[in-house]
C-alpha cells in the first residue's frame, strides 16, 4: 500500500494530503529514461574509443592479413623479376651470341600492354593501387617468361644444329701425317706443271704413294664419285650441309672409291685412295673446300687432327709458291 504524505499549509495551519499529478510522474519517468539512454551513448561511445568489438576486431585482423600478403608478394615478384633479367642478359650476352643470334632487345622482352583499361575490375577498393601494381607486374613477368622460354627452345634447335655443323664441317686432313711423302702445292698462286704460266691454285696438293687411304673430313652424303669433271680424273665430293662441300681428286685407276653416290658417311671413313688420274703430273690427293659453291682455302679447317706444331708446318709450306701437280 502506497504511503500517503502530507504538508504543512501556513495558510490554514493545518496538515494537508500531497495530491501526485499523473502528468508529472510521467514526465518525471520520461526525463529519467531520456538521461539514462544518453548517458548509456555515450559510455558506448566511449567505450568504442578503447575495445573493438568481435566484428571488428576479426575485420582490423583480415585486413592485417591482406595487406602482409601483398607485401609478401611485392618481394617474391621483385625476386622473381631479377632472376628472369639475370637470366635474360645471360641469354644475350652468352647463348644468343655463341649460337649466332640476334639478341633480343629490352623493349621487346619488357613491353607493356596496350589498348583497354586491363585492371578495371581492381579499382575502387581500399588497397586497388598496390593490387593493380602487383598485378601489372605479374603479367610483364608471365610476358618475359614467355618470350625467354621461346628464346630457349630456339636456343635448342640451335644447339643441336650446332653439334650437326661441328661434326660437318670438314675439318680433318685427308690424309695422315705419316702417309704423307710432302705438301706439294698450296692453296693460291702457283705454276702450272703443264704450261709453266703463274695459275691460280684452288686447293691442297697431298703428296702420298699409291693407293694411301683417302679420309672423309667431315659428316656428309656422298654426292659424286665419278670421272666426269674435267681434269679431276676420278673424284669424290661429299655434301656437308651447312653449305659446305669437300672435293678429292685424281683417286687411284683400279678400285678407286670406297664409297657410292648417295652414301652417308662420317668423319674420317675410307672413302678412296690416291693415285694419278686426270690432270695429274704424279700420285697425289688434291682436295678441295667449296663454301656456297665458293672454292675456299682448306689450310683454316685442319684444327681438327694436326698439333699446332704440325699445323704451322703444313702452312709454312702451303705457302710456298711452287709447282703444283695438277
Amino acid at each position: 500500500m502506497a504511503k500517503v504524505k502530507y504538508y504543512y499549509d501556513q495558510e490554514t495551519l493545518s496538515y494537508r494530503k500531497v495530491e501526485r499529478r499523473r502528468r508529472k510522474i510521467v514526465g518525471g519517468v520520461t526525463l529519467f529514461a531520456f538521461c539514462s539512454c544518453l548517458v548509456g551513448f555515450l559510455l558506448y561511445l566511449f567505450a568504442g574509443q578503447i575495445y573493438d568489438s568481435p566484428e571488428l576486431r576479426t575485420v582490423k585482423r583480415d585486413k592485417k592479413f591482406v595487406e602482409l600478403q601483398l607485401e609478401n608478394m611485392e618481394q617474391e615478384i621483385e625476386q622473381l623479376t631479377a632472376i628472369i633479367a639475370d637470366v635474360e642478359d645471360r641469354d644475350n650476352s652468352i647463348y644468343r651470341i655463341y649460337f649466332d643470334a640476334s639478341p633480343i632487345t629490352s623493349e621487346q622482352r619488357q613491353a607493356g600492354f596496350g589498348g583497354v583499361n586491363r585492371y578495371k575490375n581492381y579499382e575502387g577498393y581500399t588497397n586497388s593501387d598496390k593490387v593493380i601494381a602487383l598485378r601489372e607486374s605479374m603479367d610483364r613477368l608471365k610476358k618475359r617468361t614467355a618470350i625467354q622460354s621461346k628464346s630457349l627452345d630456339e636456343i635448342a634447335v640451335l644447339a643441336k644444329d650446332k653439334e650437326k655443323l661441328l661434326m660437318s664441317i670438314p675439318a680433318i686432313q685427308p690424309v695422315r701425317n705419316q702417309d704423307l711423302t710432302r705438301m706439294a702445292s698450296g692453296y693460291g698462286f702457283r705454276s702450272d706443271p703443264f704450261n709453266k704460266t703463274r695459275k691460280f691454285h684452288y686447293g691442297m696438293d697431298f703428296t702420298a704413294p699409291r693407293g694411301t687411304p683417302i679420309f672423309a673430313s667431315g659428316d656428309g652424303v656422298v654426292e659424286r664419285a665419278d670421272a666426269n669433271s674435267s681434269g679431276y680424273g676420278n673424284h669424290v665430293r661429299i655434301d656437308h650441309g651447312f653449305g659446305y662441300v669437300s672435293l678429292y681428286a685424281h683417286l687411284r685407276q683400279r678400285n678407286p672409291y670406297n664409297v657410292k653416290v648417295g652414301q652417308k658417311v662420317k668423319r674420317g671413313d675410307i672413302i678412296g685412295y690416291v693415285g694419278s688420274t686426270g690432270r695429274s703430273q704424279a700420285p697425289h690427293l688434291h682436295y678441295e673446300i667449296f663454301k656456297d659453291g665458293d672454292r675456299i682455302n682448306p689450310i683454316n679447317f685442319y684444327y681438327g687432327s694436326l698439333t699446332p706444331e704440325e699445323f704451322n708446318e703444313l702452312l709454312k709450306k702451303s705457302q710456298e709458291e711452287n709447282i703444283s701437280l695438277d
